[in-house]
């Protein structure tokens, strides 16, 4: 009918960004590696028919000049309304609006300062709806402009999700210093520039949408308001580093939808998490048990990458996500994490900034971390090798008399002793031929095993049961074992080791437990906490697993 929705950035030369590390950066954009933008003050006036609605990046300098006396009215309104927004233009004055095409203009003024960019948005079919947000000590305005094909997704969903997403961001990094975030309707487009983001979603035309629409459309409106942090105001280097703003994007985005369904918890299913599609370590697994030739390590030019998507969105945030949530902790993390952001706000943060200031703030040395996650293409898979279960006796087995032998020595040059005998060894019956196991523990209150801890030898004086547990890591990268023990009692231990027992041994680690009670059951990463792509090796007993097709076949079967 003659009526669209334009929504227009790239559209005037920009200034290549000198850095103090890597001098100029002019490698040129080839479809993936984004902007190296410096920061400027702009300027800009943009005339439109009289009848469109306009916003952009900066602060409007001649409200009272395109706005109705009505529309003054509810923006002063809208500046009061912190609960829920307020229509600055209706439905029903933007469908009359598309009618009739004005023969005059309006020319909209805009001032920005200390940005990196500038884009607008203008049409006679934009609905407008505005509300405050508190941040920190001053309000800022969180704004949506939409067509009424995005009605009733768009006035539900999109202001609530930029207010509720300037708070999560601010609470996590630093209080946004510009006066708006704007989120506009666009099609099929996801898009961020400074104070304002193109983003998709749209109902059926009978008004219907299902839950993937909408929590599609919810989670692009977070991710690309989220771009204002990074990178519009953490400046790193796109074109270099995809992953410095996807992906910490991407993981600030997974907070911020967490706490969203928090704040709004009638949006999500009953008892139920925001579904949120990146971020949790089990949905990168698909990605990083793949082709290794297809994959490349997270420190790569985004030309260079075959699967953008998992590189340099999808990992990095769940990297981030295992280290707040296993490796360092929330608290610690959450001080890092801010002290980068508004330590490197307004300035052009390099990798090794993020990495050396995450470890300075936290003081923990994250080595280790940052050279597998982001360096390699290797996996996690941290599985149980084997248990081996011993008794207590008062005679050495055979491989302990070969070692007296082989060091000159014999029972005589010791006092008296007890011996762990393994369950499976050509000793076993000979050392407790019609014994109970506990019988010939009376000096165990003097025994002192290597493995345990002097926390276990005060807790556990005489155990009754003791089992050599090996654990083996055919990935490649170092993570904490995070074990659950379950015992004939049925109750359960759950033991995190830290990942630093891997430093003198890359490829086992033997853990010896003391215990009162039988050991029934061990599984390493019981809440798939570490991205660990193979769960086959996890469990002992080993538990056996169907093929996908012996699945499949079961599916069938069962139709």
């Amino acid at each position: 009918d003659g009526n669209r929705s334009y929504v227009i950035a790239q559209f005037f030369p920009r200034m290549a960004v000198y850095s103090d590390v890597e001098g100029w950066q002019n490698y040129q954009f080839w479809g993936r590696g984004e902007f190296a933008l410096p920061f400027g003050d702009y300027e800009v006036n943009i005339t439109v028919p009289a009848d469109h609605i306009l916003d952009a990046t900066g602060e409007l300098t001649n409200r009272k000049e395109v706005f109705s006396k009505e529309m003054m009215q509810r923006y002063e309104q809208a500046k009061k309304s912190y609960d829920k927004p307020v229509l600055i233009v209706t439905q029903q004055e933007a469908e009359n609006a598309e009618k009739e095409f004005s023969e005059d203009k309006k020319t909209w003024k805009f001032k920005a300062k200390n940005v990196r960019d500038f884009g607008f948005a203008t049409s006679r079919k934009f609905i407008w709806d505005m509300q405050a947000v508190k941040i920190g000590n001053k309000d800022v305005m969180a704004v949506s402009l939409y067509p009424k094909e995005g009605n009733p997704l768009w006035e539900e969903f999109s202001t609530r999700a930029v207010a509720s997403t300037l708070k999560s961001y601010s609470a996590h990094t630093f209080d946004y210093p510009y006066h708006k975030a704007i989120s506009v309707h666009a099609k099929n487009q996801g898009m961020e520039y400074p104070m304002i983001c193109w983003n998709y979603g749209r109902p059926d035309e009978n008004g219907s949408y299902s839950d993937r629409v909408k929590f599609g459309m919810i989670s692009v409106i977070i991710h690309e308001v989220g771009h204002n942090f990074f990178p519009m105001i953490v400046n790193s280097d796109e074109r270099q580093w995809g992953w410095m703003d996807e992906g910490l994007d991407t993981f600030m985005q997974y907070i911020a939808e967490q706490e969203f369904g928090e704040e709004f918890p009638e949006v999500i299913a009953p008892n139920k998490a925001y579904p949120s599609k990146r971020g949790a370590p089990s949905k990168i697994v698909p990605y990083m048990s793949g082709d290794q030739s297809t994959i490349s390590p997270i420190m790569s030019n985004p030309e260079n990458v075959y699967q953008l998507g998992p590189n340099a969105y999808g990992k990095p945030a769940t990297a981030l996500n295992i280290l707040r949530e296993t490796i360092m902790g929330k608290e610690l993390f959450d001080h890092a994490f801010k002290t980068y952001s508004q330590r490197w706000k307004f300035k052009h943060p390099t990798p090794e900034d993020f990495f050396r200031t995450m470890e300075d703030a936290s003081a923990v040395d994250l080595d280790w971390y940052w050279r597998s996650w982001f360096y390699t293409t290797d996996y996690v898979d941290i599985g149980v090798k084997g248990v081996k279960k011993y008794y207590v006796s008062d005679k050495p087995s055979t491989k302990m008399k070969d070692y007296m032998i082989s060091r000159g020595l014999t029972e005589a040059n010791f006092p008296p002793l007890v011996y762990l005998v393994d369950e499976e060894s050509e000793d076993f019956e000979e050392s407790l031929k019609g014994r109970a196991p506990i019988e010939t523990s009376q000096t165990l209150k003097e025994y002192m095993m290597d493995n345990m801890t002097a926390q276990e030898r005060s807790q556990i004086e005489e155990p009754k049961y003791f089992y050599e547990v090996v654990f083996n890591k055919p990935g490649g990268i170092p993570m904490p074992i995070i074990v659950e023990y379950t015992y004939a009692d049925g109750s359960t231990e759950n033991v995190t080791y830290p990942p630093q027992i891997w430093r003198k041994n890359d490829r086992e680690f033997k853990r010896v437990i003391s215990s009162e009670k039988e050991l029934v059951g061990i599984v390493v990463d019981p809440k798939s906490e570490t991205a660990d792509i193979d769960a086959s090796n996890n469990s002992w007993p080993k538990k056996e697993q169907r093929s996908e097709f012996d699945q499949f076949k079961l599916n069938i079967k069962g139709k």
